[in-house]
């Protein structure tokens, strides 16, 4: 899949398959896939569930993608 990039050295990225991108909820702050690229998915331990803190934020999570961040391109699997 093709994605549009925050921050990453180029503005559209390849992921290829078996690997995934990932991005911290602080953009720029973040030591994330816009700092070093695809990460494989053997890389990967856990996944997150919940948010716990701050209480008032307390919630189960949805998988969820915004629209300005979906793929620009699918391959053919």
């Amino acid at each position: 899949n093709i994605f549009r990039t925050i921050g990453y050295k180029k503005k559209y990225v390849k992921v290829p398959h078996g690997h995934i991108w990932v991005e911290g909820d602080h953009r720029g702050h973040s030591f994330d896939s816009n700092a070093f690229g695809p990460v494989s998915l053997g890389l990967l331990h856990a996944r997150a569930t919940h948010i716990l803190w701050p209480p008032q934020r307390w919630q189960k999570l949805q998988p969820m993608l915004p629209p300005e961040r979906k793929p620009l391109q699918r391959e053919q699997e």
